[in-house]
């Protein structure tokens, strides 16, 4: 259940946007944050006063206004003072980090799963948890895997693991008597993003990512777009060659079949007659070898076209990409560009691209971030 001691659970709606203002754009002074939340002096001291006197919100080191000349105070919160965890899964890891209350990583733990049984991987993850508070008491614990999860505690399919309606949260809750929020991994790296990353400084924003599978996810009016079929990897069937090979599902020239891993290696290592590992693929090709560098070039071309589609349909400010199979767009990224190119109207705005190399832990921050936003706007799972 919540800890009753959490600063964050006896806030009222006003005193929380105002603090939940701070944690993601502070530290800020007063009269920036009374323009951000179109408050008056008087209002957002009547607020931040009892915020202070309770230390949700501390007084940081003056800056001086420049058109003024006068001392700011600006506030901020404190990170350190509630920690969390956050845990990527995978079908064979799990890999866990400490975070403060920004999502910054204090500690990191990984952990190798030999059983997929569901209560064998409940205990890695305790494991995990237990590990990494041997130095701090975690308020929460998130938990990102690939696939379908309903309620941060149901995982309705995780294919990776080969699950169906597993409780997870609840088995984890039990054993670690914490709160624990579940989510599927991409969710998680967009809320991590959206709160303390990349998205941050935007309202609008797309994450695209590449590996094992082809992902998608959108940030709209700062607001995480689901559906019922979120999670689904229903982005990796997006079309883009009419002449392409086939996917396992049968579609042909989509996303999964052109751009996951498995994919290039696979069509490299049979033109090669020999087996050839991802990051194999992509030292040849940076190498000029003709054959990687063909299918690198039209894996990094059909990227393009997937970014501009994307582009194209939700407008967004920003696109960010990452995933274990994104050294891809860094190695062929000319014929990325022109694929972007060539789907985009000329006149359209350039597209503001960032590229995030992937790593294990950016995945289980986001699985932190997911858990601080649960505690802090008091939606928790209780059990």
């Amino acid at each position: 259940m919540l800890d009753s001691a959490s600063p964050w659970t006896p806030l009222s709606p006003s005193s929380r946007r105002v603090a939940l203002e701070v944690l993601v754009h502070g530290p800020l002074a007063r009269t920036e944050l009374a323009r951000r939340l179109d408050l008056s002096t008087a209002s957002l001291t009547r607020i931040t006063k009892p915020l202070v006197d309770s230390g949700v919100l501390r007084e940081v080191p003056e800056t001086t206004a420049r058109s003024s000349g006068r001392p700011l105070q600006p506030l901020d919160v404190d990170p350190s003072r509630q920690q969390f965890v956050g845990i990527k899964l995978t079908g064979f890891r799990a890999y866990g980090v400490l975070t403060d209350l920004r999502a910054n990583i204090l500690a990191t733990c990984t952990r190798e799963i030999t059983s997929q049984v569901p209560a064998d991987v409940a205990q890695v993850l305790t494991d995990v948890v237990v590990d990494l508070s041997a130095e701090h008491a975690p308020s929460a614990v998130g938990v990102g895997l690939g696939g379908v999860v309903r309620d941060f505690t149901l995982v309705r399919r995780a294919p990776f693991l080969h699950w169906r309606d597993i409780d997870l949260g609840r088995a984890l809750s039990e054993r670690t008597h914490l709160p624990v929020a579940v989510s599927n991994d991409l969710d998680a790296l967009m809320e991590a993003e959206h709160w303390f990353g990349d998205g941050r400084d935007v309202h609008n924003f797309a994450a695209l990512t590449i590996g094992a599978g082809v992902g998608g996810g959108l940030v709209i009016h700062d607001r995480l777009v689901t559906g019922p079929d979120s999670g689904l990897g229903l982005l990796g069937h997006f079309p883009l060659d009419p002449l392409g090979p086939v996917c396992g599902e049968g579609h042909r020239g989509c996303a999964d079949a052109l751009l996951t891993t498995d994919a290039i290696h696979s069509q490299v290592s049979m033109l090669l007659g020999r087996p050839v590992a991802y990051d194999e693929v992509l030292d040849l090709a940076a190498a000029g070898d003709p054959t990687a560098e063909r299918i690198v070039g039209g894996a990094a071309h059909a990227f393009g076209t997937l970014i501009a589609a994307v582009a194209n349909i939700a407008q967004p400010e920003r696109i960010i990409l990452t995933g274990e199979g994104i050294r891809l767009a860094r190695v062929s990224e000319q014929s990325l560009l022109a694929g972007i190119t060539q789907a985009r109207q000329p006149e359209a705005s350039p597209l503001d691209l960032r590229i995030l190399d992937d790593d294990p832990t950016l995945w289980a921050r986001g699985a932190a971030a997911v858990a601080i936003q649960r505690a802090v706007l008091s939606e928790l799972p209780r059990y």
